[in-house]
């Protein structure tokens, strides 16, 4: 089964992570920071992943560590979870809409850690959420999952809608590009041999 446990602990936050690839959308989500709760389990839910992520951070001083550092431990959790990677269907994008909000969301399992982030929000904050912090979020996932993810608002005025319109699109290709393709389930997803 792919299943990861991740636990990671610092000065600024302690966390633990479970992820099962091959879930039904069931998730259990506290960080502590409400906006950034409801995208995780949107994300669990539109991926199908089984998630539960604990963090226990220094919200005393804001959000950002714990934003950040489940961002790393996320990462860091598909990447234990997808094993060697063979069979995986490496790439997916999506286009979702979220009523007026429209965002893609492109995915390469590559092995080459690299965020292209264009989702130009028209508000600072969501709630107490800092909307600074999604990039956050994405920039220290694709380092520790070591894959290329490119994000891009096509259309869209709310600040919640775009974010939530591209935690959605975030799951369906994570699902999408992790899944196994039959026609090749041991065979890395690569001319070159190696991710």
């Amino acid at each position: 089964m792919r299943i990861s446990n991740i636990s990671r602990k610092t000065a600024e936050t302690d966390i633990s992570i479970t992820l099962n690839l091959d879930g039904t959308g069931k998730s259990e989500i506290d960080t502590g920071v409400g906006f950034f709760d409801h995208m995780l389990t949107l994300f669990a839910s539109h991926g199908m992943f089984d998630l539960t992520v604990k963090c226990n951070g220094d919200l005393n001083v804001d959000a950002h560590h714990t934003v950040e550092d489940v961002g790393i431990c996320l990462g860091m959790a598909f990447d234990e979870a997808m094993g060697d990677k063979k069979g995986i269907k490496r790439y997916a994008d999506k286009t979702i809409p979220m009523d007026e909000a429209l965002t893609l969301v492109a995915i390469d399992i590559s092995g080459r850690p690299y965020l292209g982030f264009s989702l130009d929000v028209p508000a600072k904050k969501v709630g107490n959420f800092d909307t600074e912090l999604v990039s956050e979020f994405f920039y220290s996932f694709v380092r520790n999952a070591k894959l290329t993810l490119h994000i891009n608002k096509l259309a869209g005025k709310n600040t919640h809608h775009i974010i939530e319109g591209c935690f959605k699109a975030f799951g369906r290709v994570m699902d999408e590009a992790t899944s196994i393709d039959s026609r090749r389930a041991d065979v890395l997803p690569s001319t070159k041999g190696v991710l």
